[in-house]
């Protein structure tokens, strides 16, 4: 992977890993709210963004996996941890809008 391959490849997986936690805080933020529906919506915004961003990062493993090793920089170090931090941010809307949803149904 040349150096402008990498830096596409990390910039996808933030953009991909930012909007993924974006669509997870707007999904907490509509269940609070008691939209169920919008709350469900970005939730399942949040897991496509996060699939898109697992391709980036799959593209960086097969890359070094074919021995083309690639650079760590801070960029890519970021990247990486905004993909870790938005995949917490969507473990964890699933389960507060559950729990929004019993409280409303009790």
């Amino acid at each position: 992977m040349d150096n402008q391959e990498q830096l596409e490849t990390v910039m996808n997986l933030i953009i991909h890993s930012g909007n993924a936690k974006s669509d997870a805080m707007e999904a907490i933020k509509a269940a609070k709210e008691t939209n169920f529906t919008l709350a469900e919506q970005k939730r399942k915004s949040a897991e496509e963004a996060l699939v898109n961003a697992h391709h980036s990062q799959t593209n960086m493993l097969t890359s070094e996996a074919q021995g083309k090793p690639t650079e760590i920089t801070l960029l890519t170090v970021h990247s990486q941890d905004h993909l870790m931090t938005s995949i917490a941010f969507c473990d964890l809307a699933k389960e507060i809008i559950d729990l929004y949803g019993f409280v409303q149904s009790t």
